[in-house]
């Protein structure tokens, strides 16, 4: 196979050779089309002498003789054109017969539609503007067995060029994900928040419990890491008199890879002043399902063979009702030894040193998430497990928080934001002494952030939403490298 692609690639640098010896320049400096592929389908009319310039890789080339037909590739798609040795002349016509799929060139000439009703572009000048030295991969039949050369779902994410030339409908889940975020910001924007920026390296880690990377800045002399989440910022910004901001933004955490994890994620981050947890859950819901009926017109929609109704109003489970329903455990009437004995029996993966909540968490993880196949709103987390989040005030051991879960994934994440100084730094404390324990996902004292609050930020509610997750969701992946143009991946040998 390797000696074949060397041979071809061999044959084709030789080609580049020749077409330099003859003057022509296989990698001219620009080229201006004047229609992409699908304007000249919407624009063509039967009575119409249509001239259009356009451009494209070629994907398909049958040679004739005297005439040859191929179809040209652009974002829009693709597109036919028809090349005449009698009209090209025998120079340009011969340089047609010559390229090679996946060679991307230009075409002049004028639009009809051929006998088999196919719109087409008769070409009266082909110009070479990318000679492809790597010839694309294909589905072919070898030893009487047909196989794809490009099946291999690591090489499509290590090369996801070449998947993005061979899969179109790749191109389009890609495009689905950018017309998301100009949705989001479209919706956002209408509701009167304003998109910012905040920094991307941190001195000191906030707004998630999360392994950051490090790294250092040499003109200072100090670490720096790289943020797990935008939240502490933002909230300054609430301090500062914005009352709505959001942010689109690239997080990153050093954790594990998985078919739900990369190390660098985009989220969306919103905070509103003056409204609480139910505020955004009313926002939630709302945001997604107009997004699923501007994207794929539907509000319900299938994933991974489950039918998923993502119609407002969504149901709530509190976390401890959502425990007992799908465990049997009580766990707000157990010990922590008495959950760790449940754990160990139950084969959950749990320490020693876990506390009751942690011991909890671990549970619903992986007892639990997988029951939650609707969209659910699972409300009230221990104060333990939500450091940032403002606690009920009919049951202080409990925050104003939810999460939402929609086919067993965890999507947005929102709280009633805490804006009481004095209940803030002694959660931070908290946090210290679990991170001197060992926790090393325990958050860092941020003593300006506490001075930001001492200055006084509004009641308000805070909203975080996995834009790749959603994307998952919405093109019925189970993958999230699927969502993403370029996931981290262990380098080759």
């Amino acid at each position: 196979m390797a000696d074949d692609i060397n041979d071809l690639v061999l044959q084709r640098i030789e080609k580049v050779k020749q077409l330099r010896t003859k003057g022509i320049n296989p990698y001219p400096i620009r080229y201006k089309p004047t229609h992409t592929a699908q304007a000249i389908k919407e624009q063509f009319g039967e009575e119409d002498k249509l001239l259009v310039t356009a451009s494209g890789r070629i994907k398909s080339k049958r040679v004739m003789g005297k005439a040859s037909f191929a179809h040209i590739e652009d974002t829009s798609g693709l597109i036919q054109v028809y090349t005449r040795l009698d009209r090209l002349g025998e120079e340009k016509y011969e340089l047609f017969k010559t390229l090679d799929l996946g060679d991307i060139i230009g075409v002049a000439g004028h639009v009809f539609k051929t006998k088999q009703g196919e719109i087409t572009i008769e070409v009266d000048d082909v110009v070479l503007l990318a000679k492809s030295i790597r010839p694309l991969p294909v589905v072919k039949e070898k030893d009487g067995k047909v196989f794809d050369e490009f099946a291999d779902r690591e090489q499509r994410y290590r090369q996801r060029y070449v998947d993005l030339i061979v899969n179109p409908q790749v191109r389009q889940q890609f495009i689905l994900r950018s017309n998301m975020i100009t949705g989001i910001r479209n919706f956002l924007n209408q509701k009167g928040f304003i998109e910012v920026e905040t920094p991307m390296m941190h001195a000191i880690p906030g707004g998630a419990a999360a392994r950051p990377f490090i790294t250092h800045h040499n003109a200072l002399d100090i670490d720096l890491y790289l943020r797990i989440a935008p939240e502490l910022y933002l909230k300054r910004l609430l301090v500062g008199g914005f009352d709505r901001v959001y942010e689109l933004n690239r997080n990153f955490r050093n954790e594990g890879i998985s078919t739900r994890h990369n190390p660098e994620f985009t989220m969306l981050e919103l905070y509103q002043a003056y409204a609480d947890y139910n505020d955004m859950m009313a926002i939630t819901q709302e945001l997604i399902s107009t997004l699923a009926k501007e994207l794929l017109g539907a509000i319900v929609i299938t994933y991974q063979g489950n039918t998923i109704d993502l119609t407002p109003p969504w149901q709530k489970l509190s976390y401890s009702e959502a425990l007992k329903k799908y465990t049997g455990i009580d766990f707000t009437a157990i010990s922590r030894d008495e959950a760790y004995t449940e754990a160990v029996k139950r084969n959950v993966d749990v320490t020693k040193e876990m506390s009751l909540w942690k011991i909890a968490e671990e549970f619903f993880e992986e007892k639990v998430e997988e029951n939650l196949i609707q969209p659910t709103f699972i409300i009230d987390y221990p104060k333990e497990l939500s450091p940032l989040a403002k606690s009920r005030e009919d049951s202080p051991e409990f925050v104003e928080r939810f999460e939402v879960f929609i086919a067993g994934r965890e999507m947005a994440n929102a709280f009633s934001e805490l804006n009481d100084p004095f209940d803030q730094r002694q959660r931070f404390e908290e946090q210290v002494k679990m991170r001197e324990a060992g926790d090393d996902e325990a958050q860092m004292m941020d003593t300006d952030y506490i001075t930001a609050l001492e200055y006084g930020m509004p009641p308000a509610g805070g909203l975080g939403i996995g834009i790749d997750r959603l994307v998952m969701l919405f093109i019925d992946t189970a993958s999230i490298k699927d969502t993403i143009l370029f996931p981290l991946l262990k380098p080759e040998k």
